[in-house]
């Protein structure tokens, strides 16, 4: 598989680094957020990037701008939703004409849905989020998900069934409540980093290519000729 090829993202007065990774034969490329407390860089993101480019997904990673300046706080909302904008128009110049989805890790694709909420994301077929923070550890609600009713594209959900971040009891009835437009793949065992425990007998590579079949199914049904 060739290299990712570094970008630049053009955000404000400033600009933000990207990665695409494409693999020949592409059917999709997915603009691909990071979670609130690592960049684009981080263990699962290439191990997910990687996994996608193996079923045939393209994948565009980039930093919000608080991780490209090396800080581990998070920018005001208005500019984190700045970024994914910036991204996602990359990301469609990018694509050379494959069909567009965004989302991200945790904090990465609730951003992306709280965008998606507020105004359409140009050219994006449907959302994917690896991990959707429902609420904070300790505390299940479900107020993060309220604006969820206004995102208009096809969602999928990846979660773990020991995501301490979203409780399933919680998130299941937001899901059905969607309708057709929500899809929730669960995975057994998994925690928020999709870590599975040494007894399931999965290793983080069977995991990872479960994730990557999930959005390739997810892909061919959002881009498939209407």
């Amino acid at each position: 598989m060739s290299a990712a090829e570094r970008l630049a993202i053009r955000v404000g007065a400033g600009s933000v680094s990207a990665l695409l990774l494409r693999p020949q034969g592409a059917r999709a490329l997915l603009v691909l957020a990071h979670g609130a407390g690592a960049g684009m860089t981080h263990r699962f993101l290439e191990g997910f990037a990687a996994a996608l480019a193996a079923g045939g997904i393209a994948t565009l990673r980039y930093q919000f701008p608080y991780a490209e300046a090396g800080s581990r706080r998070p920018d005001p909302r208005a500019r984190l939703l700045e970024t994914v904008r910036a991204a996602v128009a990359a990301g469609a110049e990018s694509a050379g004409g494959l069909p567009l989805l965004a989302g991200g890790k945790s904090m990465g694709g609730r951003m992306t849905s709280l965008a998606a909420a507020e105004a359409p994301l140009p050219s994006v077929r449907g959302l994917v989020f690896a991990g959707f923070p429902l609420h904070p550890a300790g505390r299940p609600g479900t107020e993060r998900a309220a604006h969820l009713a206004q995102v208009e594209l096809p969602m999928l959900f990846l979660q773990g069934t020991r995501d301490h971040l979203a409780d399933l009891a919680l998130l299941r009835p937001i899901c059905e409540g969607l309708g057709a437009r929500a899809t929730l793949h669960v995975v057994e065992g998994a925690d928020h980093g999709f870590a599975v425990l040494r007894r399931s007998g999965r290793s983080a590579e069977d995991v990872l290519r479960e994730l990557a079949e999930a959005v390739a199914a997810f892909a061919e049904r959002v881009t498939a000729p209407r």
